[in-house]
């Protein structure tokens, strides 16, 4: 008896032998190598009986499951691979495909015989049934494939591309190619792997107009955390999506790459008003710096020793205290720097004030070296850079332009970049203030110290003064303007 006909003896079915014979060999030639008659057989017995273990997406299949069932679009073919087996004489063959639905992307795996028809006859863009065992490989859930057949006259709908942006990234893609900004970097970090050896891993977060996105960049690409700065602009080459707490992330291996490229990419954060937030919220958040303290360590519970920074930002609504954890309370942030801030909590701070925290999973992203250029192409980057962060690109600009002109140009960073921060109603006066006149600036002390800064509601000034004065005080000061601070001869 024949493979064909010992499958037909175990199937309960009124079709007869003749029909079902028939239905294998249009099978068989239907898949163009990709089965013999046995599996052809199988195949066609499961279409006829119960179709147990079809998933309704690749989005459903996990790790541990029995055989699953599912149809899917072919968007990437790896290359034939052999290996020895422990104890056998014939090398072992695979090829690994990545397929995808409208639910995401999986990798399949065809092994020896199967491997072999696959590099012959597969092809991106191919629509196959497949029926496989799930498992955890390398990359997240992989299934080992046991039959696959083409399936010329379904529809999956997936669109393969070439270069995605942001908002493309579903859980599952890999050879996903992403150009973005790099918005922040963090530091290198090590662990031990269950084999012994050591591994590297460090982060970085890009965004695009789309949206943002945590990169994971694993053993040597973990250098490129600290190679890189931000405000670049870079490719993301062949990542891969995976999921952590509830959120996308882009990881990059041995395979793939972070290359830095000369072009603009703009990022459009989505930020709220500090006068709207509620305890609760993870939001995003800019504005300018007005207080800044210094760092602080702490022992932890576990004896290890963590960091914060306090910083105070306002917008044209608000103000709200931030508090930089860990590495990110080394970020180099002044005085009048415009800062953007994402992914930040908003928590019950000191004395029933609201407080931003920014932990691991925030970015801080300084704008001050987009601010005072020198010639046409830096000021209309320094416009798009402010435009994209949501501040008044057009006023900061101007403000900017007009400080470099009085020769504070060069002072931009640090608190001569208050005039990037002025808004368009005191552009007039901010032009007039050249670098060693006499001014006089009224406004509330809102930081105390050396410098004190003043803020009148619509900008703020650093003042080198020996007076002691009080947060919240409200004082007029008058002296000489050198790179943006007021030298004070007169508080009153």
């Amino acid at each position: 008896m024949g493979a064909i006909e010992d499958v037909y003896e175990d199937l309960d079915t009124e079709v007869s032998f003749e029909e079902f014979e028939a239905a294998v060999n249009d099978k068989v030639e239907q898949m163009g190598g990709l089965a013999d008659d046995e599996t052809a057989a199988m195949l066609i017995a499961h279409e006829l009986t119960d179709q147990g273990g079809e998933v309704s997406g690749i989005a459903d299949i996990e790790p541990g499951m029995d055989e699953v069932k599912f149809l899917a679009k072919v968007v990437s073919i790896g290359e034939l691979r052999t290996f020895e087996r422990d104890g056998e004489d014939e090398d072992g063959r695979v090829v690994n495909v990545e397929v995808a639905d409208s639910t995401g992307r999986v990798r399949i795996s065809f092994w020896d015989e199967m491997a072999a028809d696959v590099v012959d006859t597969l092809e991106v863009g191919e629509v196959l049934r497949l029926a496989g065992r799930p498992k955890d490989g390398f990359n997240g859930v992989e299934v080992s494939v046991d039959k696959a057949e083409p399936a010329p006259g379904e529809d999956v709908d997936v669109q393969v591309l070439d270069t995605y942006r942001v908002e493309d990234l579903s859980l599952g893609l890999s050879d996903v190619n992403l150009k973005g900004k790099v918005l922040d970097t963090s530091e290198i970090r090590t662990f031990d792997r269950d084999d012994g050896s050591e591994g590297r891993v460090a982060n970085l977060t890009v965004g695009d107009e789309t949206g943002r996105v945590r990169v994971t960049l694993w053993d040597e690409q973990a250098d490129r955390a600290d190679e890189l700065a931000t405000g670049v602009t870079v490719e993301v080459v062949d990542g891969y999506v995976r999921e952590r707490d509830g959120s996308l992330e882009l990881h990059v291996g041995s395979r793939g790459a972070v290359e830095e490229l000369d072009e603009e990419v703009q990022y459009v954060p989505d930020t709220a008003d500090i006068e709207d937030l509620e305890i609760g919220q993870t939001v995003d958040i800019a504005g300018g710096v007005i207080e800044t303290d210094p760092k602080r360590t702490f022992d932890r519970d576990d004896g290890s020793q963590g960091q914060v920074r306090n910083i105070r930002v306002k917008d044209d609504t608000g103000e709200i205290r931030v508090a930089l954890w860990g590495e990110k309370a080394d970020t180099d942030v002044d005085l009048a720097d415009h800062v953007v801030l994402t992914d930040v909590e908003i928590k019950d701070g000191w004395q029933e004030d609201l407080e931003a925290s920014a932990g691991w999973r925030s970015t801080v992203s300084v704008t001050r070296d987009s601010i005072g250029g020198d010639d046409e192409s830096d000021s209309a980057s320094a416009e798009q850079g402010l435009d994209a962060f949501g501040g008044d690109g057009a006023s900061n600009a101007t403000s900017a332009d007009a400080a470099a002109a009085a020769g504070e140009g060069e002072s931009a960073s640090g608190s001569g970049a208050a005039a990037a921060v002025a808004t368009k109603a005191d552009e007039t006066s901010d032009a007039a203030d050249a670098d060693g006149e006499t001014v006089e600036f009224t406004g509330t002390v809102v930081q105390a110290g050396n410098p004190v800064v003043l803020d009148n509601g619509t900008k703020t000034r650093s003042v080198q003064t020996d007076a002691k004065l009080r947060l919240g005080e409200e004082v007029t000061v008058r002296g000489t303007l050198r790179e943006g601070t007021i030298d004070a001869a007169d508080v009153f």
